[in-house]
Parts: C-alpha cells; sequence; structure tokens
C-alpha cells in the first residue's frame, strides 16, 4: 500500500520547516560521533573515579575496548510505574558482562507522580519536571565515558524528558526500558462511577479510598490509557522500544527477558560494532510523524501534545498544532481504551495490542515503513510480538486479526474515521481538544461564560448549586507561566456529572488535562495564555462562547469582545511552597503551550 498522501504531505512540511535546523543538530551529532568512543579521551585520573566502584568490571573498563553502557533511571518506590526498575541495574550489569561489555548507572532522574500530586499544590511543579529530568539525564551522560545507554522511565513527564536529553546526547544509541503495566485491578469505569458519586455527596471518603486503593494496587503502570501508557505506544511507534515491550507486565518471567535482550541489543549498536544505530538517526521526521499516528489511532494523551514538540525540538525537528490536526484527519481511531471505552491496557494488549494496530496501520499506508529503529532497519520489525523460549525472548508474527473487536478493529471498520485530538483556533486563542470519548452531539456547545482562576472555584461553586444551565466554564491563568500548568484532572467527576444532570458543558482553559480526561469537551492549553495577555484574560461572566470541535474553533460571541482590557491576577501566591520558589526561573521563561511549554528546548 502506497503512502498516505496526507501522512506524505505533513511528513514533508515538517522536513523542510525544519531543514536547517535539523542540519545543525546532525552536524553536531556526527562530529561528537566522529570522536570515537567516549572513554578514549578521558585521563587517566578521569578514569580511575570513573570505575573505582565497579569491582571485577574495572579491568574490562579500564582496557577502553567492551562497550559500556550507561543507565539512566527514573527509579523509586513512590511511582507504582517505576518501582520495578529496583531490580533493571543488577540484570543489566549482569547481562552486559556475559556479554563481555560492562553496565553503569550513569545516574538517576526526578520522577513525581502526578495521581499523588493531583489537584495539590506539587502539580504545579509536574511539567517543569519534564526539563528538569532533560537536564539530569545531561548531567547523568555528561561524564563521557558510555557507548549506548538504556534508559528507566514510563510515566507522564518523565518518558518525555528523557527523550529530550537522548537527544541531546543523540550520537550514544540509546533503548527505552519500560516496566510494564499492574494487572487489572478494579474496572476504571466502576472507580470513576465511585468519584462522581463522592462528588455528588452520595458516598463517603471511606467508599472513593476503597475504590481507589483496589484499582492502583500493586507495582507497575496505572491500566487506564493515560499519559504513562500513551508514553510507551509512543516509543514502540517511534522505535526505542524493542518490539512488543510496552504492555508486559513487570516482574514476569517475559518482563525480565526482554530486559535482558535490551541490553544485549544495546550492545550490539554502539559505534565499537558494525551495528551502529545512534538516537540521532532514529529520532528523524518520519519517526515522529508515525508517533502522531499512533497516538491518534489509539486515543492517546493529551499531553503528547505539549510533549512531542518539546521532544522533537531536541532532534532538531518543529512540530506544529496543524500537523497534529491534519495527521489525526487521516488517522482512524481504532482503540476503545478507558477513557474511551471500558477496557484497560491489559485487555488491549490481549485483543493485540500495538503489533496488531501497527501492522494494520503500515497496510494501509499511514505509517512510515523505512525507518531506523534500535531493532533495526524498518517499522515493520514492530509486526513481531515477543515469546519466552527457554528463558529468553524471542519473537514470533504478531495478530493479524484483533481478538476483541469491542477494544481493537480494524483501521478499515475503526471506532471513528478520524483521530482523537483536534486543533481548535479562533478569538479565544490556539488550542486541542481530546474528542475521542466525547460523544459527538457534544462536539459543538454554545453557552453562557462563568469565568475562574482555579479548579478549586468551580468545585465550591459547584457545591453551591449555582450551575443551572447550560455553560463553558473558562478557568484561567492556568498556564505554564501562571502556575505552571496543573493538570485540572479534579475537575472532570464534577463536570461529569453537570453533563450527567443534561446540562451542556464544556471547559475551556490554558491549563491542561490529563489523559484521563473523558467525554466533557474541554478546549485545553488555550494559548497564548492569560498571564501573557491571552483572549481568556477578556472573557467576562455570561459571554457567549462557542466551542466547536466539528469545525475546530473556539469564539467568543461577545460584540466588544476585541475592544475590551485584559484582566491580571495575583499570581504571587505561585511563586512558594511545595518548591515553587526554586521555579522560578521555568515560569519566566517557559515557551506558548502550542510549542510544547518547554523552557531548555
Amino acid at each position: 500500500m502506497p503512502l498516505n498522501d496526507t501522512i506524505a504531505r505533513v511528513t514533508k512540511r515538517i522536513e523542510e520547516r525544519s531543514s536547517e535546523m535539523r542540519a545543525t543538530y546532525l552536524d553536531r551529532m556526527r562530529r561528537a560521533a566522529e570522536e570515537g568512543p567516549r572513554r578514549a579521551h578521558l585521563a587517566c585520573g578521569n578514569q580511575a573515579h570513573a570505575f573505582a566502584a565497579m569491582g571485577q568490571d574495572q579491568d574490562t573498563l579500564a582496557e577502553g575496548r567492551a562497550p559500556n553502557i550507561g543507565i539512566v533511571t527514573a527509579y523509586n518506590d513512590m511511582l507504582s510505574a517505576h518501582q520495578p526498575f529496583e531490580r533493571f541495574p543488577q540484570l543489566i550489569r549482569d547481562t552486559a558482562r556475559a556479554a563481555g561489555g560492562t553496565a553503569q548507572v550513569a545516574g538517576g532522574v526526578p520522577a513525581m507522580c502526578d495521581g499523588v500530586t493531583q489537584g495539590q499544590v506539587g502539580m504545579e511543579l509536574s511539567l517543569f519536571s519534564r526539563d528538569v529530568i532533560a537536564l539530569a539525564t545531561g548531567v547523568a551522560l555528561s561524564h563521557n565515558t558510555f557507548d549506548a545507554a538504556l534508559y528507566l522511565g514510563v510515566c507522564d513527564k518523565i518518558v518525555p524528558g528523557l527523550v529530550i536529553g537522548a537527544a541531546t546526547f543523540g550520537y550514544i544509541p540509546g533503548i527505552f526500558l519500560p516496566a510494564g503495566p499492574m494487572p487489572s485491578g478494579l474496572p476504571n469505569d466502576e472507580k470513576a462511577k465511585v468519584r462522581q458519586k463522592f462528588a455528588n455527596g452520595e458516598v463517603g471518603r471511606d467508599e472513593l479510598m476503597k475504590a481507589e486503593m483496589a484499582s492502583y494496587h500493586s507495582p507497575g503502570t496505572c491500566t487506564f490509557y493515560g499519559t504513562a501508557n500513551s508514553n510507551q505506544m509512543l516509543m514502540e511507534f517511534m522505535g526505542l522500544h524493542l518490539p512488543g515491550a510496552s504492555f508486559v507486565n513487570p516482574n514476569t518471567p517475559l518482563r525480565d527477558a526482554l530486559t535482558v535482550a535490551g541490553t544485549e541489543r544495546a550492545l550490539e549498536i554502539t559505534a565499537l560494532g558494525n551495528a551502529y544505530t545512534p538516537v540521532c538517526d532514529v529520532l528523524d521526521a518520519k519517526a515522529f510523524v508515525n508517533g502522531i499516528v499512533g497516538l491518534m489511532a489509539t486515543g492517546g494523551s493529551t499531553n503528547l501534545v505539549l510533549h512531542l514538540p518539546a521532544m522533537a525540538r531536541a532532534a532538531g525537528i518543529a512540530l506544529e498544532l496543524q500537523d497534529f490536526d491534519e495527521i489525526s484527519e487521516a488517522t482512524p481511531l481504532m482503540a476503545k481504551v478507558y477513557p474511551n471505552g471500558l477496557a484497560d491496557v491489559n485487555h488491549f494488549h490481549a485483543a493485540g495490542g500495538l503489533q496488531y494496530m501497527m501492522g494494520d496501520l503500515l497496510d494501509a499506508g499511514l505509517l512510515h515503513e523505512d525507518v531506523q529503529t534500535v531493532a533495526g532497519n524498518g517499522l515493520s520489525t514492530y509486526r513481531q510480538e515477543p515469546r519466552l523460549s527457554e528463558g529468553r525472548a524471542t519473537w514470533v508474527d504478531g495478530p493479524r486479526v484483533s481478538e476483541n473487536e469491542k477494544i481493537l478493529r480494524p483501521s478499515s471498520d475503526p471506532f471513528q474515521p478520524t483521530g482523537g485530538l483536534k486543533q481548535l483556533y479562533g478569538n479565544l486563542g490556539h488550542g486541542m481538544m481530546k474528542v475521542s470519548a466525547v460523544a459527538p452531539e457534544r462536539h459543538i456547545i454554545e453557552a453562557k461564560a462563568r469565568v475562574f482562576h482555579d479548579q478549586d472555584s468551580v468545585k465550591t461553586a459547584f457545591k453551591a448549586g449555582e450551575f443551572t444551565e447550560d455553560t463553558i466554564v473558562v478557568v484561567r491563568f492556568q498556564g505554564p507561566s501562571s502556575n505552571g500548568m496543573p493538570e485540572l484532572h479534579g475537575l472532570t467527576p464534577t463536570l461529569a456529572v453537570l453533563q450527567d444532570r443534561g446540562l451542556k458543558v464544556a471547559l475551556v482553559t490554558d491549563g491542561r488535562m490529563s489523559g484521563a480526561s473523558g467525554k466533557v469537551p474541554a478546549a485545553i492549553h488555550v494559548s497564548p495564555e492569560a498571564s501573557k495577555g491571552g483572549p481568556l484574560a477578556r472573557v467576562q461572566d455570561g459571554d457567549m462562547i462557542r466551542v466547536d470541535a466539528t469545525n475546530g474553533t473556539i469564539e467568543c460571541l461577545a460584540p466588544d469582545f476585541e475592544q475590551r482590557t485584559a484582566v491580571t491576577a495575583d499570581l504571587s501566591g505561585n511563586g512558594h511552597g511545595v518548591g515553587r520558589e526554586l521555579f522560578a526561573a521555568f515560569r519566566e521563561n517557559v515557551g506558548l503551550a502550542s510549542n510544547g511549554a518547554a523552557v531548555v528546548v
């Protein structure tokens, strides 16, 4: 099947737009690679410091003829998704040694749990943690002693931050090793019902806590299809995982075998061998287009619309919201995974998962096959799925038909003809909406505005019974320069209750929602943000606003809207407490949300 015309056109546009920046990036990577193995440039004293704690591997490291892997790990046991990484470094070291190489933990990167900070002050550090992770990755690899890197990360900002760091050191081969999702617990839709009942005052905190603990119950990634699992999909579609690595459960023999296989592959693709595969060659425009196709076909997280432009810029590639919109129009929605459906990622994986989906999309001409990946040349390798054979990972042909068409359907008969995200543009600014979980009859909402400056005020108004008619809830001064752009996921149960009561409601915000934004239409990431004088700062209570995901517009219909003076807000309280003092420079220097809300790229 020839490549889809839209995919080809958008890819060409990205390549042309990025040509100068990409050429500069690749030139830097080539010159760095030509210097040869990094350890060769260290003085003896430098090397002695680097190898002092390596025990039986000291001699191998000192000789400098065997490849040395740097492990960059986001391990902590605050995140269930990252707790399994505690075991990975020893397994990697043992594997490398057995294969004639070495491995060292190059450094750790911070990894905060948005589930813990959701609705809390700490969430105001969450988006910026991506840039901190990129910086920490740079510090880890700056010791200049590594021939390849293994990146251990799963969740929201962690993988994007690691990718930015990996791209910056793009002359070093790198493989991302995931930990896998936790086994299925309380179904996500049942958990959501309890949350709505709690928001409505129908159950107490004891019932809510019981439901939450039954859902988030063991090591591994949360099982809904939010940002963490969207990240894992992305790493496969972009060729940074081994095929089929994303959704194998933690602490299982197959998961360990995939970690071993990833380590062995990292040793094979260094510049010391004949299969040199630097990250800079993997992360080209075609890889990013493939990632966006995967995002649309799976109905993935809106957070990736922030992360992908920042990741791409680190590799010398410029992505714009128009690219997402046009790729979404060309890509059918093939999956129904919560919050877009009742299934979780374990059910999705069992139904055929990414291997079925990638094979189908390749056959439909919706993916670039001619890409470089950590597994070899060509994306067709990712049609294969791993199996355990005598304790080792082997790969067999993946499924060619879906095992459950309520969860996973072919591109020729999708759940929706277009993908999950829609660009919105109008006199209120430039934003995005995740439409894959929103009923078609709610894609256009026209109603009076209620304006708030934080999500708690929305909840207070809800509890006071103030929402009695169709309403567009405007929550402004929530952008990255205002307060770090925290997720407003806590609004989902409240707005869902109003919607279930028969009201037409929508959210418009310069903030963001999580991958679990759900069934309420939400125009998010609206840029420029209110604190920069963006149009949202001119909205008043009672203004008629039209949110139109069909035609891609967000408009204030007030006749005097353009003549109004933008209001300001007292944001002095956003600068201190729970570490916010340390991020003043980030708030002052962060870019527009439409460009990825980045600081370091």
